[in-house]
Order: structure tokens, then C-alpha cells, then sequence
């Protein structure tokens, strides 16, 4: 089984408001540009990357939590981030019941982060 048939599984299996949730911020990370690949990591959580990782989900009890692996230095205009504040590097989005997905907000944290990712790869290159 694929990463991508692994998540398509897992949200079949949440069968209250998080898979909704995790389906809803699926699609708008996927939308966010054709590029983006999933994989499945950390012991059974999907993660995204593209030109490095962007982020990684989680069911958890009472909540959806999606984690930006770069959120500290991504620009957050629509103030989603609203969890892991506190680290130097990682930034979350926690999404709770009756919480509705900001599609377009989320695809330009996305996007921001794919920007993050292809420049760091550059610096990175630079003789």
C-alpha cells in the first residue's frame, strides 16, 4: 500500500468530525501546488513535502493537528497558527470540532513553505 492509499485508509477510519477535518486539510494542502508528494512517516502520519518537508498531520483525540516543519519562518497573514508557538522553528495549526478549514489561507501557508523549502535548498547549493 502507498503513502497516499495509507491516508485515503486512515480517514476512512475516523469516522467522527476529524475525518472531515483531515480530509478537508488534505485537499487544500494537495491543491496548494501539483508538486507536492505524500508520504507516510513517524510511525504512521502523513506527511507532505516538496523540495523538502512542509508538514506533517495527526489525529489526536480532540484534535487535528497539522505542523509546519519551517511555521516559525513562514508569514502568517491569516493567523492560523495557533500551537507551538514557543519553538524555534516548528509552527501548528490545531483544528477542533465545528472548526472549519481556511482552504485558502492554508494554501498559502503552503505555498510559503514550498518558497522556504526551494530557497533553502538554493543557499544550501551557493558556492
Amino acid at each position: 500500500m502507498d503513502a497516499s492509499q495509507r491516508i485515503d485508509q486512515m480517514i476512512a477510519e475516523l469516522t467522527d468530525w476529524r475525518g472531515a477535518t483531515f480530509a478537508s486539510v488534505r485537499e487544500a494542502i494537495l491543491a496548494a501546488d501539483p508538486q507536492i508528494v505524500e508520504e507516510w512517516k513517524y510511525m504512521g502520519s502523513p506527511v507532505w513535502y516538496r523540495d523538502g518537508m512542509i508538514a506533517v498531520a495527526n489525529a489526536h483525540k480532540g484534535k487535528v493537528k497539522l505542523t509546519f516543519a519551517h511555521g516559525a519562518m513562514l508569514a502568517d497573514p491569516g493567523k492560523l497558527f495557533n500551537a507551538g508557538l514557543e519553538g524555534n522553528a516548528r509552527r501548528a495549526i490545531d483544528y477542533f470540532e465545528g472548526d472549519e478549514v481556511d482552504a485558502r489561507g492554508l494554501q498559502a501557508l503552503v505555498r510559503a513553505a514550498i518558497d522556504f523549502n526551494v530557497g533553502k535548498k538554493k543557499r544550501g547549493s551557493a558556492t
